[in-house]
């Protein structure tokens, strides 16, 4: 398994907006190749922002890769300027392989 994490700080009273963003985006994660699961977090709050995570779970390394080259992603990640208000920063991105897996 292959999990990417994005890290996001939203400004505060930013967050309705944020959530709205992410739960209106047209997604093509579903029908790819490769694609174990998507969750959207939201951290703990404070004066100056609420951390927001996106996990993204990937059969492997390879699968992502061919995602993040994809026409797919670019069209997914269309438009994230216009909402740069929302955000008090880039997302900050992490890349983690697989070294354990425990199931019920």
């Amino acid at each position: 398994m292959y999990l990417t994490i994005n890290r996001f700080q939203v400004r505060p009273g930013q967050e309705a907006a944020f959530e709205e963003v992410w739960t209106n985006r047209e997604s093509k994660l579903p029908g790819l190749d490769g694609f174990v699961e998507f969750h959207l977090f939201r951290g703990a709050s404070d004066a100056e922002s609420t951390v927001y995570l996106s996990h993204t779970l990937w059969r492997d390394k390879a699968a992502f890769e061919d995602w993040a080259k994809s026409q797919n992603f670019r069209g997914a990640h269309k438009g994230v300027r216009a909402h740069a208000d929302i955000y008090l920063g880039p997302p900050v991105l992490e890349f983690y392989d697989s070294v354990q897996q425990i199931t019920p």
